[in-house]
């Protein structure tokens, strides 16, 4: 793809609100001036995922994860940043110049990931014509979705389609299109035998499965003729794109209700998600026929703490989903059940009533899990002591999952009361149980290291999370004094000056122009390759006169940039303005002590290349030793002697500034 003009960038990064593209993914809580959540990252039961809409960016304090909105989503839905950039560009409305790749040469320069997404896009769009531009489509694929009763805006919103009964007509309009068959292949579309190939999803109704943020990851397809030999439902294959056990179907549609009304709804298949929108109910999802996975309540965790299953009236498939409970439960989730009447699904009995009546009747059947299982069991136990000692058991390992010690107890209450036992024995078996499950509930996530260690240093957002210091692969003087540059390069500082006669004269410079004046005099620069990068733009900068302010190296293009920008932005904990306006405590910021903050970094950084080349020297002398002429040993000992004396007098200069 061809490179955003940078005055596009500058419209898309200054109109995109990081709080409402991240709330799309996270459920946001706010806290103090900023935002708080769970993170989309990592599995933790406590939230650390920060985000700032003051400064537009987030931190995520478990994975060490940061950046601004275009980092998120570069991160998260695995975007490159041109595609990043479009995905916010078309969220607000701001016109890209278009340079979709059609050809195969272009398809061909793209990551294998992206041309499987703007196959499966292309896909998406060559259904819906299908059914509604073709007399097969209108007839076949059209027709059975207005016979299931579905309104023309849902088929629309859903992007609802139909895959043509020929044989490979799909296959043919994509190669003809430039896709590699090889891709068409990897995401389930095409199949190939004996030299042959023909369309996967052939004369079947199509249903797009989307990611969070819209993208198509795969399909659903429905057979419309009656053939025990063939399987009504085909889904895509997995690829690495699409993973069945990380997706529900519908979230991308509902997530936003999902936040409004606290709670979601969970489905069993696709029509039951589709009707229950219809029906008005759009904070409903389903795990598409898949048993429900800790990945798929992860996702749902993200939006709320509430799910409720709706069930139909098979039993046998509701005990096979008491799993499913189990692992709710054991994320800390509360979740309810509502079974609805024998013969009816939520598809069925969403056309029979009105939205009213579909929300009256759900209200009412809503049963806590305890007594919904309870129940069940007790149906197939026929007063069986020894099956209904079973029973409690099962019941009572589900509380066990509950890692909240109130709510552990409210239900152990319960089932005492249910089954007419002391409530001691209950405790009894409960506290057997839990015993078992210490170990896993004390698994909490890490900090992520970087493996490439030259040097510790413990951060400033590393000193809030952990006390422990954490391995990074640059000094802590560069460090220091990048962050000193970027943060505060900008402004002005005074500093004197001795001109060509030895007079001194007070001038006001940048706090960049002087770092830069003070390593250049030097001949230092900086080590780290990340910092020297960073430092030749700076340079660059200053050459044409240009300074560049945070919000420069936020938009950068170089996420490793922005992710480092985030970190020295980034504190997990905010200093209340109260402690200097009511109580009358400085809480000593850098700002208001800037000259001292600059001069201390440059004569750390001094100091740090001063050692190193001291170090330099004695490796120098103890290796090569008595292989040195007289003259080189000489020039070693008298350089030695020049670097301890200037180290001496940075020291010196140190402690004035530190005093």
């Amino acid at each position: 793809m061809s490179r955003i003009p940078s005055h596009i960038i500058d419209e898309i990064m200054q109109t995109s609100r990081i709080e409402e593209v991240i709330g799309e993914f996270v459920n946001l809580k706010k806290s103090g001036s900023n935002l708080k959540g769970l993170s989309p990252f990592v599995d933790e039961k406590t939230p650390s995922f920060m985000v700032s809409p003051a400064k537009q960016i987030f931190k995520c304090f478990s994975s060490g994860k940061g950046g601004t909105v275009v980092s998120f989503l570069m991160e998260k839905e695995h975007f490159s940043y041109p595609e990043a950039l479009r995905w916010l560009a078309d969220k607000y409305g701001i016109q890209v110049p278009e340079d979709e790749p059609q050809s195969a040469e272009e398809i061909a320069a793209v990551s294998e990931r992206e041309s499987l997404y703007i196959i499966n896009e292309f896909a998406k769009e060559h259904f819906m014509h299908n059914m509604h531009e073709t007399g097969e489509g209108q007839n076949i694929g059209l027709s059975y979705f207005e016979e299931r009763g579905f309104r023309a805006d849902i088929i629309k919103k859903f992007q609802l389609g139909y895959c043509m009964n020929s044989g490979d007509a799909f296959t043919r309009a994509a190669l003809a299109k430039g896709y590699k068959k090889e891709y068409l292949e990897s995401v389930g579309l095409t199949k190939t035998k004996e030299d042959r190939s023909f369309d996967f999803f052939r004369g079947r109704v199509m249903f797009p499965i989307h990611s969070i943020s819209g993208r198509v990851l795969g399909f659903g397809g429905r057979m419309l003729i009656t053939d025990k030999k063939i399987a009504k439902y085909f889904n895509s294959p997995e690829s690495i794109i699409y993973n069945k056990s990380e997706i529900l179907y519908g979230l991308y549609f509902a997530k936003g209700d999902i936040i409004k009304y606290d709670n979601c709804f969970l489905c069993e298949g696709y029509t039951d998600v589709i009707s229950m929108h219809q029906a008005g109910v759009a904070n409903s999802v389903a795990s598409s026929g898949t048993s429900l996975t800790k990945e798929q309540i992860k996702l749902i965790k993200r939006y709320t703490q509430n799910i409720t299953i709706l069930y139909d009236g098979d039993a046998a498939g509701i005990k096979a989903s008491f799993r499913g409970i189990d692992l709710i439960l054991e994320e800390g989730m509360n979740v309810k059940v509502v079974l609805f009447p024998d013969g009816d699904d939520p598809d069925s009995y969403s056309k029979k009533v009105s939205t009213t009546e579909l929300m009256d009747f759900i209200k009412t059947n809503t049963k806590d899990f305890v007594s919904f299982k309870t129940s069940l069991l007790l149906e197939e136990g026929n007063n069986d002591p020894l099956q209904r000692a079973q029973i409690i058991r099962d019941v009572v390992h589900s509380i066990s999952l509950i890692p909240d010690q109130i709510t552990r107890s409210v239900f152990t209450t319960e089932i005492a009361r249910l089954f007419g036992m002391d409530e001691s024995i209950v405790i009894s078996e409960l506290n057997k149980l839990r015993k078992n499950q210490i170990a896993k509930e004390l698994n909490e996530p890490v900090i992520a290291q970087n493996p490439e260690i030259t040097d510790t240093f413990t951060t400033p957002a590393a000193q809030a999370t952990t006390a422990t210091e954490i391995k990074t692969p640059y000094a802590r003087e560069e460090y220091e004094l990048m962050r000193i540059l970027v943060k505060y390069g900008i402004f002005a500082i005074t500093t004197e000056h001795i001109d060509e006669h030895g007079i001194a004269h007070t001038v006001e410079v940048s706090t960049a122009e002087l770092i830069h004046h003070e390593l250049t005099k030097d001949e230092l620069t900086f080590q780290f390759p990340l910092f020297r990068e960073m430092y030749q733009q700076i340079v660059n900068g200053l050459a044409s006169k240009t300074l560049y302010k945070i919000s420069f190296w936020l938009r950068h293009e170089n996420p490793e940039i922005v992710q480092w920008i985030t970190e020295i932005e980034t504190e997990r904990y905010e200093l209340s303005p109260k402690w200097l306006s009511k109580y009358n405590v400085d809480t000593n910021r850098e700002l208001d002590k800037l000259k001292t903050t600059v001069m201390n970094g440059i004569y750390a950084f001094k100091k740090l290349r001063v050692v190193q080349r001291i170090d330099e020297i004695r490796k120098e002398l103890n290796e090569l030793g008595e292989n040195l002429s007289g003259e080189q040993l000489q020039d070693l000992l008298s350089e030695q002697i020049v670097m301890e004396r200037v180290k001496m007098s940075i020291m010196g200069k140190l402690n004035q500034t530190l005093h």
